[in-house]
């Protein structure tokens, strides 16, 4: 008896509502199944299949909307010149390409902004140019679907909207409906591309997917009868030649539904057939399963009501007392999550509300640790990266200072080969030192005019560098390396076809931050596909561009880093943000 008291008072909450839902669910379960008696099965069936036919016309008119929404993107795209040119239009050089390509995106965005349920938009042409609207959605090869048999089937029939099923490797296993139409010249019929419209399977059902529930399926045939979509997710892809039959007795026969057997089951069957798509769509009826759960709606609501409010009752009475500690747990743990996540939980209340405030508090803390652990690892792995490529100094870099103060001595320049060695023992000084320690702006300034020394004495001083520093910014810190590899791009990438030029370096003080620009007049960019951002390539040390604003970022937060823009012809801009730091 004493071990039966422990349990029951260690175990309160569970016993108690155990006990009301047990009473709860044997009273509702013994009146549904006395009511389900009573029921009419024949009632039943011809109410169940005007409730169902008129949920079929639903769903056919979702198909049939959908449908319209191909047909219209159709006739926006073969009316599109654009689209025909990109379509048709021979490989011409990369620009042209890349405009072409930017073009024709633009107006697929334009055509088919509202596609329903996640569908893609995918243009091939006969100049196998492939433009796909949703790459993840399809990744799909020109080549590949060039030779494909829906593609085949599509040249075939022209004039014809096609919806076809794939799951094989060419869809990653994903199975896919794929409603297709050839583009055609109007004066001659001759086919100059493509349309796709594929969507996935599982987004296809969402068209019907709301009307279905445990014994109630709905399956979509094409005309070979083949399941291409269900909600049994099972039968996709089996050919079920006997439905197809079956749908054909429907309609010749003019029925509402029909009695069939198929799977090993019996089924009642309603079927609805789509002229526009070429599809059939089928409503099977678990009849064992719906006969088994037969009910009569109006008696079970007040049977239902009945209980729920005795249940309520008892349940409100019972569990106010016992739940009054768990909801101020609740309230607790969410005023934390919105305010204060380092607070942990006061442990009071009964057993299970102790024990859970305890355990939470226990998880709280192990969590603080670990995420200190992963911040402070993540900073030191960061440090560890910066510092392996801080000390990656080129060789070439070296070898051709070096050859250049070699050529300096015999060219007796000695004033010219001394200041040059200097700066290069300054600028190797600077880069090898801690890769956390800041320097001022007045030093950052002595190793950018060290650097450009070096660049200047190699490859002469048609590129001009200018500094323009506002007189109460030179005593500000910042970290090391933050503004030569900018300097860098700018020499080595900014004037491949301009052979002369000037770099600014300006630095100033604006809305409390500290602000570094580096301007050039040089070739500029078109695109972020320029060496600005190839980090491989490495000039004189490995830190590159994207080092510099992930650095900058991780050191003080997401509101800084590293902006460029860039205009083709006319130069870059590289702006740097930093807050204000002033060291004693």
């Amino acid at each position: 008896m004493a071990k039966m008291l422990t349990f029951i008072k260690k175990n309160n909450l569970f016993v108690k509502m155990f006990l009301v839902m047990v009473i709860s669910i044997v009273s509702v379960s013994v009146l549904i199944t006395f009511s389900t008696i009573r029921m009419s099965s024949n009632l039943f069936m011809e109410t169940f299949s005007i409730t169902n036919t008129k949920v079929i016309s639903q769903i056919k008119q979702r198909f049939e909307a959908f449908n319209y929404s191909v047909i219209v993107t159709w006739i926006d795209v073969q009316n599109n010149g654009t689209i025909k040119e990109g379509l048709t239009k021979e490989d011409g050089n990369s620009v042209e390409m890349n405009t072409s390509f930017y073009a024709i995106k633009q107006q697929m965005e334009r055509i088919y902004y509202d596609n329903p349920n996640d569908a893609n938009l995918i243009l091939l042409g006969v100049n196998s140019h492939l433009f796909n609207m949703k790459y993840s959605n399809w990744p799909i090869a020109a080549e590949t679907l060039v030779n494909h048999p829906m593609t085949i089937k599509t040249s075939e029939n022209p004039n014809q909207i096609l919806y076809q099923f794939d799951s094989s490797e060419v869809t990653l296993g994903v199975p896919m409906i794929v409603a297709t139409k050839a583009l055609t010249e109007r004066s001659t019929g001759n086919i100059y591309g493509y349309l796709y419209v594929p969507i996935r399977e599982q987004n296809f059902r969402e068209f019907y997917e709301g009307y279905t529930s445990q014994g109630n399926n709905v399956l979509v045939m094409n005309s070979d009868g083949r399941i291409i979509s269900s909600n049994q997710r099972e039968m996709i892809g089996e050919n079920a030649q006997n439905l197809l039959n079956y749908t054909n007795e429907i309609s010749d026969e003019n029925l509402e539904y029909k009695e069939i057997n198929v799977f090993e089951k019996d089924y009642l069957m309603l079927s609805e057939y789509l002229p526009a798509l070429d599809l059939y769509i089928v409503n099977l009826i678990d009849k064992d399963l719906v006969m088994d759960n037969l009910v009569d709606t109006r008696e079970i609501v007040f049977i239902s009501i009945g209980i729920v409010i005795i249940a309520v009752f008892v349940v409100f009475i019972i569990s106010r007392r016992m739940t009054v500690s768990l909801s101020k747990l609740v309230n607790q743990i969410s005023n934390m999550a919105r305010y204060d996540f380092s607070k942990p939980v006061q442990v009071n209340g009964g057993y299970e509300a102790r024990k859970i405030a305890s355990s939470f508090n226990y998880m709280l803390n192990e969590l603080h640790e670990y995420v200190n652990i992963l911040m402070k690892t993540q900073r030191k792995q960061r440090k560890a990266e910066l510092e392996a490529l801080q000390h990656q100094i080129n060789p070439h870099f070296l070898y051709n200072t070096l050859t250049s103060i070699k050529f300096l001595v015999k060219e007796g320049k000695k004033e010219s080969a001394f200041d040059t060695m200097d700066a290069l023992i300054s600028l190797l000084q600077n880069a090898l030192g801690n890769v956390d320690e800041t320097i001022t702006v007045e030093q950052e300034i002595v190793n950018m005019k060290n650097y450009v020394l070096i660049n200047q004495t190699r490859y002469g001083d048609r590129i001009k560098v200018n500094y323009l520093i506002s007189p109460d910014c030179v005593d500000y810190h910042l970290p090391k390396l933050i503004i030569q590899p900018f300097i860098e791009n700018a020499f080595f990438h900014a004037f491949t076809n301009k052979k002369n030029g000037y770099i600014q370096l300006l630095i100033a003080q604006k809305d409390n931050n500290l602000i570094c620009e580096v301007i050039d007049s040089g070739d500029g960019m078109a695109e972020k596909k320029s060496p600005y951002f190839k980090e491989k390539r490495q000039l004189f040390s490995g830190i590159g561009v994207r080092n510099v604003h992930e650095r900058i970022q991780l050191l003080y937060g997401k509101e800084y880093g590293v902006e460029i823009t860039s205009e083709l012809g006319k130069g870059t801009k590289v702006k740097i943000n930093l807050p204000l730091i002033k060291k004693n």
